[in-house]
């Protein structure tokens, strides 16, 4: 069985990465989810929490990271996030790795990855795919969270990547302003993946 081909998903915040991801789940295609795994890297007898506390203590509470707190360090303290990326990328490759390897049937794997130019990920990608939205939708989406503010989205989008960036970077771009549009067009492009390979 040759190797799986490896499609790396990203998107800016409210721009329906998530909604995205689960429509190649739907369609059998295995989803390596980044953001779950740090969920689980951060929870009670996760890989991360020891090596985490030993380098801020008080950001684990109870056996497990509490993120309110270690962003609260983050913020005071620019060295901080170079160290803990140090301690939680290795994890997260390893993790990703893993998937892979206990997926040996698939020929295709999603790899959802909200930081995937950020942090280089993209390199270890057969192709990239970009969700996007016009700007005024992807705003009007996240102002609906719970708890959002005008603020606390310009702050989240002044640290990611411009989606015109991601947009000129990616192989494949999906538009996702209609939810039966998005899912013929995740179906096209699987068969599109799947027809280059057995080409």
């Amino acid at each position: 069985m040759s190797n799986p081909f490896l499609l790396g998903l990203t998107g800016s915040i409210g721009m329906g990465k998530s909604t995205t991801a689960a429509m190649f789940a739907e369609a059998g295609i295995p989803v390596w989810d980044a953001d779950r795994t740090v969920h689980d890297l951060y929870a009670k007898g996760g890989a991360a929490v020891v090596p985490i506390a030993a380098d801020f203590p008080s950001a684990v509470k109870d056996g497990t990271v509490d993120r309110a707190e270690l962003k609260k360090l983050l913020s005071k303290n620019k060295k901080a996030l170079t160290r803990l990326e140090s301690i939680v990328h290795p994890l997260t490759t390893a993790s990703r790795s893993d998937f892979i390897a206990a997926h040996p049937e698939a020929d295709l794997i999603l790899l959802d990855i909200p930081l995937l130019f950020e942090t280089g990920a993209d390199a270890a990608c057969d192709a990239t795919l970009v969700v996007t939205a016009p700007a005024e939708v992807q705003r009007a989406r996240v102002l609906e969270r719970s708890g959002m503010t005008e603020a606390q989205l310009d702050f989240i989008l002044s640290r990611q990547m411009p989606d015109a960036e991601k947009r000129r970077r990616a192989t494949f771009v999906i538009e996702t302003l209609d939810l039966e549009q998005t899912r013929q067009d995740v179906r096209n492009l699987i068969a599109k993946i799947r027809g280059e390979q057995d080409a």
